[in-house]
């Protein structure tokens, strides 16, 4: 059974219906999950996991949430090369570029993700809530 570390940071609580979304699916599959707001936990302690998966709304410039969520991650990406990753977050002005950004970010890193990047206009729909869902699973199973 994997066990899957879910780390978030919501400002309105939009990424933080994914993240339900993304355990839901990631428990349907079997796994052992652990769902924590970023300011709840640690890098070394997400690091220890084989399978994470990440949410961050777009903030600002199409950036990652900058006083907690940015530092953390900054922190935990040299930990995320051999694990299976994904990510996911919602927007909503610009096009949501921040998860293409972010995406190349951990590519440039080594880390290659495990499955598509999971985004939603606002708050998310049901069509976004199924990718949730689909993405827990995936990482779950793989």
């Amino acid at each position: 059974m994997a066990k899957v570390a879910i780390v978030y940071w919501s400002g309105s609580g939009n990424t933080e219906a994914m993240a339900q979304a993304v355990e839901e699916g990631a428990k349907a599959a079997g796994a052992e999950t652990t769902l924590s707001f970023v300011s709840d936990t640690s890098a070394a302690d997400i690091a220890a996991y084989d399978h994470i998966i990440l949410g961050c709304p777009a903030m600002g410039n199409e950036d990652l949430e900058e006083y907690e969520f940015e530092p953390f991650f900054a922190e935990l990406l040299p930990n995320l090369p051999g694990k299976v990753v994904g990510i996911f977050g919602s927007y909503a002005w610009n096009q949501g570029d921040w998860i293409e950004n972010w995406k190349q970010r951990l590519e440039d890193a080594g880390v290659k993700l495990a499955a598509d990047p999971v985004k939603a206009y606002s708050y998310p729909d049901d069509e976004a809530l199924s990718a949730c869902k689909a993405l827990g699973e995936t990482i779950a199973n793989a």
